[in-house]
């Protein structure tokens, strides 16, 4: 049997006229906002400047894209960042270091010193050992 496959996934589909239906809500949603408040503030010049920023958000919530990402992923995405907790990993802090030092390559050798463990022959040998028995018993088991 064979299937036809959806070739265009990711386009909407275009319902009235050349807007999808989530381009269409937010300009009807714009339109009729800007008709609310041309009726209660009447037309009043400073009426004006709520209307067309009201128009100008919704045309941008229908129509404008950053990075091929809608508009609205992005306000989403802001409003997640500046509402979110957020965590902070480096903060610099004062070196303790003493500042009269004269020579910096003794302290290197002083801390190398201090990092680096020192084995004792016995404990040496009794590692090597160990790891002789260890490898000596797995070679047995391979061999059967």
């Amino acid at each position: 049997m064979r299937f036809q496959v959806p070739q265009f996934i990711e386009v909407e589909d275009k319902i009235f006229g050349p807007l999808t239906l989530k381009q269409f809500i937010y300009l009807a949603g714009g339109a009729g906002l800007s008709f609310m408040i041309y009726k209660f503030l009447g037309s009043l010049l400073f009426a004006s400047l709520p209307v067309i920023l009201v128009m100008a958000v919704s045309a941008a919530l229908a129509f404008y894209k950053v990075n091929n990402k809608s508009f609205v992923n992005v306000v989403e995405a802001a409003f997640k960042y500046y509402k979110g907790a957020k965590l902070y990993i480096w903060k610099k802090e004062e070196s303790i270091r003493p500042q009269n030092t004269q020579n910096p390559l003794s302290d290197i050798k002083n801390y190398a010193s201090v990092m680096v463990p020192k084995i004792s022959d016995s404990k040496l040998k009794d590692l090597t050992w160990s790891l002789d028995i260890k490898e000596s018993m797995y070679s047995n088991k391979n061999q059967r």
